[in-house]
């Protein structure tokens, strides 16, 4: 495995299960370069099962392959600057072949351009349908994609959806593709946690509001519950001078106090994450410590530890022994805008953002530390916590 994609995604090299998925990728590909019309292939998978790792594995080799006209695209500000990073460090590839999805499709049709691959990570933050407001005005930017190459290779993970403009599942994936050849890639296998199946069981159950449990004590994963926030991130601030790439995370849902929109419980009090235009993505700068981390800097990217805040919109129901989401707390109003062509319910909102904290857990390659603003909540998992 390319050296600087190791630096990348804190790996060693690729696991037996991830070569196995490359070399069915590499014969799908090639098969589908020879077709008459546009394939799909389609790396499914969810959060930290190595779906970036492999699709940057094919990226090299095809993106410095003179022999193909190719590009990437994602539609995520922090990973398109990381990944014009790396294609700076690789030789023979070229960071003006890396684009937003919008510039992309802008570019080539008004260009008439055409290309054997376009290769798509994060491929579930695709608009589904138009977004004027972002220079986009097609109905589908999947469907614009796959008119502009032979091979089209996304990366979906249907539990990171989170806004209705970039909404998809299994249903609206399959029928943006209707007749095109594709074939599904599932990757099953945990990869960038240390952490077993069972202790990222636990995180599933947590979000998907099922009966809560003690944390599973049986590998080298470090899970910690913190009665404070302030504590709480005086041991990430340890980790991070210990190990580097240990940040603080929060969901949605603080209130406004005396004006500012910061993260405040307790003794803790830090901004929110800022987009900063510099080319180092936030996960790397050196003053992202001093701020709290969102889905919008941190989706797609690995941590070595984690200490998150569960917010305010999330709850706790004693006769369920439950966590409960509550949409009503969560004050990112993004995630709720209407559409025309999709009704979503109150489960369904329910549902993205229990994805929000879902993912936002997963970030931690060695550790998550924990906390919840709800007292009941948080009282609930520390009980839960000291009777392992």
């Amino acid at each position: 495995m390319n050296k600087i994609l190791q630096e990348q995604f804190f790996v060693k090299d690729l696991s037996d299960d991830q070569k196995h998925v490359i070399t069915d990728l590499n014969a799908y590909i090639k098969q589908g370069l020879s077709g008459k019309q546009s394939s799909v292939a389609i790396i499914e998978g969810a959060a930290g099962t190595g779906k970036s790792v492999v699709l940057m594995e094919l990226v090299r080799q095809y993106m410095t392959d003179p022999h193909y006209r190719t590009s990437l695209v994602v539609n995520h500000p922090e990973l398109y600057k990381a990944y014009r990073d790396l294609a700076a460090s690789i030789p023979n590839m070229h960071a003006k072949d890396i684009r937003r999805p919008t510039s992309l499709i802008n570019f080539a049709q008004k260009t008439h351009q055409k290309y054997d691959i376009i290769f798509v990570d994060e491929a579930h933050l695709l608009y589904s349908k138009s977004e004027p407001y972002a220079h986009y005005r097609g109905q589908n930017q999947l469907t614009d994609l796959m008119a502009l190459a032979k091979v089209v290779v996304v990366v979906y993970d249907f539990e990171q959806v989170f806004q209705s403009k970039m909404y998809w599942n299994k249903d609206l994936l399959y029928k943006t593709i209707g007749d095109h050849p594709h074939r599904l890639f599932s990757m099953n296998f945990q990869y960038r946690m240390v952490a077993n199946d069972d202790q990222v069981a636990w995180m599933d159950d947590l979000t998907a509001e099922k009966p809560l449990r003690p944390f599973p004590d049986d590998s080298d994963f470090e899970f910690k519950l913190f009665d404070t926030a302030g504590g709480m991130f005086d041991a990430i601030k340890k980790r991070n001078k210990e190990v580097g790439m240990s940040r603080m995370v929060a969901t949605s849902g603080f209130p406004r106090i005396d004006g500012r929109h910061n993260v405040e419980m307790d003794s803790f009090n830090l901004p929110w994450d800022e987009w900063d235009p510099q080319r180092t993505h936030w996960a790397k700068r050196e003053g992202s410590i001093t701020q709290v981390g969102t889905i919008y800097t941190l989706q797609g990217f690995d941590l070595n530890y984690v200490g998150m805040i569960i917010g305010p919109s999330f709850g706790y129901d004693p006769q369920t022994d439950t966590m409960t989401v509550i949409p009503e707390k969560y004050s990112h109003k993004e995630i709720f805008k209407k559409r025309k062509d999709i009704h979503f319910s109150r489960d369904e909102y329910k549902t993205f953002i229990a994805n929000v904290l879902n993912v936002l857990m997963k970030r931690g390659k060695y550790g998550l530390y924990l906390t919840a603003y709800d007292d009941a909540l948080r009282h609930r998992l520390l009980e839960l916590g000291t009777t392992k």
